[in-house]
Order: C-alpha cells, then structure tokens, then sequence
C-alpha cells in the first residue's frame, strides 16, 4: 500500500489553522526538492522544514499521509506521485542545494553517521 492521502482532506481544523495561519505569517516554510533522487525504482524528493520538525511532521501526517516512522533525522523522503500533492499543499519547491543551505542554516540539519572525514579507514 503506497502511502498517500485516502480522503480528500485528512487535515484536521486545529491543524489545518496552525499551517494556513502560521503560512500567512511567514512562520513556516516546508522545501520540496524535485524527485531526481533514484531508490528501489523510484524516483524521490527530500521534504524539510526550515523552522521546526513538529510542522514538518504534521504536514507530512496531515497533506501526504506518510508515517512519522519513515522520518530520516531530518527530512521525509517524498514519492514522485507525491511531489505535486505535496506543492499543492504548500511546500515550496527549490533546487536541492537551496534545501540543503536552508535546511543547514536553520540548525535542523543531521548529519548521517558513519561518513565523512571522521570515519575510520578499513
């Protein structure tokens, strides 16, 4: 079962008010980058927040229906049949490396373990 909204509007009214009221703001700002990104046949977004996870998940929950299980420390992996409901819902489409610089300059962004300079040579 693809993940994915099955109702029109999963969204609840508190919800729905907390994203719309805090969009008019400026206060959140969810980035999709586009679905360039290969994994098991598919192709992927990353979905990130620029202020705080808790909006992210709630609109991940809410607008895409993705389990709060597939969370990876910093951003949602979007399905490429999702990209456009995600847009329609609010998310800012950007270039991958706008996201990445966003999402740095925000102090959300995790770094993956095991990788990199720190990393011991076999």
């Amino acid at each position: 079962m693809r993940p994915g909204p099955t109702t029109p509007q999963r969204i609840s009214l508190l919800t729905r008010w907390t994203l719309v009221g805090a969009r008019q703001t400026g206060l959140v700002v969810l980035l999709i980058d586009p679905p360039v990104w290969p994994w098991r046949g598919r192709r992927w977004s990353h979905l990130v927040s620029d202020v705080s996870h808790d909006e992210l998940h709630a609109f991940v929950a809410a607008e895409l229906g993705i389990p709060r299980r597939v969370f990876q420390g910093d951003h949602y992996d979007v399905p490429e049949d999702l990209y456009d409901v995600a847009v329609a819902a609010g998310a800012q489409p950007v270039e991958c490396r706008e996201l990445l610089t966003r999402l740095v300059g925000a102090g959300l962004r995790v770094k993956k373990r095991g990788t990199g300079a720190g990393r011991a040579p076999r």
